[in-house]
């Protein structure tokens, strides 16, 4: 098999979801760590081509690019024949139950499901975890009154899942046949079947849109302070947003950089009181009232240069002396695997009937931020979660006597 080699840091939750792909791939992988190896961070950058994002793999002689490249490459087909992987059989497997996705409501789901003897199988979707892996510091989780970091709560609950005899296998189901029982899931060579499914499928961050974002994503545009906030020490950036997330990045990342923007549309913001208190004590945050960003400076050997913001009130447009853009302006549900079958609200996110977790394909239920658009907190993850394993128990039981 052809050597892979994936330049990575500890708190890095997309270099885990490629590390997790090429296992399962049974690659043979070599993981540089630059935040172990800071000299290696140079060296990175420039075999990349100016990336300034973790991680950045290479396959061979190929410069694959980062995590969605990766993801990319094994939708279209193509990861299999560069990684010098020969095709077998195609694989089926069936469960009684199976859950899509692995954070706090598909593992809380997968908890109460095999203390209830359905021996569930958690499929985790590209981001084991989910979203709480990308997070630093969780004050509001229950049971923790110190805090606890997002990825080890995370794994906590995977191997209190694992502890039930829950099955937890990596990977990302590409398609779905819900027409008739056992319903069919599809991924690569691989066929699932189940009598019921609980989806967790959760949500992923959105971008703003800009053709100048997508072109410096990964050279100086972000989602994820915690992953890349290390290439920016000692230099300013700029962080979209005013909610939670917004603010826990900017906080984040003043431990590396000289000087935060947070770039806002609105006179206010919409974090907790606890998380704006933080941030508007913080010196090294300036918060950029009723402001949005226009265009994303850069060139293709510098990468980005700086970002240029207009006012909304005035129109006046300004250059604000960034070299990094973070992104934390929302999810988008990941519904799209059921845009033929399952119901959902205006802005894709999954609809059960008034009063449980059950879809209006009967045995199918949902839990979490996949059909959540207002609370979208890790502990209703949870709780849904919860809801979900005990609806798909009982349906499953009514199956059996009728």
């Amino acid at each position: 098999m052809i050597k892979t080699v994936v330049y990575s840091k500890e708190t890095c939750p997309y270099c885990v979801k490629a590390k997790e792909l090429l296992k399962s791939k049974h690659a043979q992988v070599e993981e540089i760590r630059i935040d172990l190896l800071p000299e290696k961070r140079d060296e990175m950058i420039e075999k990349s081509g100016g990336r300034k994002t973790v991680p950045q793999i290479f396959i061979g002689d190929h410069h694959v690019g980062g995590c969605d490249e990766l993801f990319d490459l094994e939708s279209d087909g193509r990861l299999d024949s560069l990684l010098g992987v020969k095709k077998g059989a195609e694989e089926n497997t069936h469960r009684k139950l199976i859950i899509l996705g692995s954070g706090p409501a598909g593992y809380t789901a997968a908890i109460y499901a095999a203390r209830a003897n359905l021996a569930p199988l958690v499929i985790t979707g590209s981001l084991k975890g989910g979203q709480l892996t990308t997070t630093t510091e969780v004050d509001n989780f229950p049971g923790f009154p110190e805090g606890i970091d997002g990825n080890e709560l995370m794994n906590r609950l995977e191997q209190q899942a694992k502890r039930f005899d829950t099955e937890v296998e990596f990977g990302e189901i590409t398609d779905v046949d819900l027409r008739a029982r056992p319903f069919r899931l599809y991924q690569g060579g691989k066929t699932y079947t189940c009598d019921a499914l609980i989806v967790a499928t959760g949500a992923s961050a959105q971008y703003l849109g800009l053709e100048s974002e997508a072109r410096f994503k990964g050279r100086g545009v972000s989602a994820c302070a915690t992953c890349d906030g290390f290439f920016f020490k000692g230099q300013k950036v700029a962080v979209i947003g005013g909610g939670d997330t917004a603010l826990e990045e900017a906080i984040y990342l003043t431990n590396f950089c000289e000087k935060v923007f947070l770039v806002h549309r609105r006179d206010e913001l919409r974090a907790s009181k606890a998380m704006q208190k933080r941030a508007l004590n913080n010196d090294k945050i300036e918060i950029l009232w009723n402001t949005a960003v226009d265009e994303v400076l850069g060139d293709v050997t510098m990468g980005m240069t700086d970002l240029r913001v207009e006012c909304l009130k005035t129109g006046e447009k300004k250059e604000i002396g960034v070299t990094g853009m973070f992104v934390a302006i929302g999810h988008s549900p990941n519904t799209s695997l059921f845009g033929n079958s399952l119901a959902m609200d205006e802005n894709n996110y999954l609809l059960p009937k008034p009063g449980s977790t059950k879809m209006n394909v009967e045995g199918v239920f949902a839990c979490g931020d996949v059909m959540d658009s207002v609370y979208r907190q890790g502990i209703t993850a949870a709780g849904t979660g919860c809801m979900a394993a005990i609806d798909a128990e009982r349906w499953l039981a009514e199956q059996v006597s009728t």
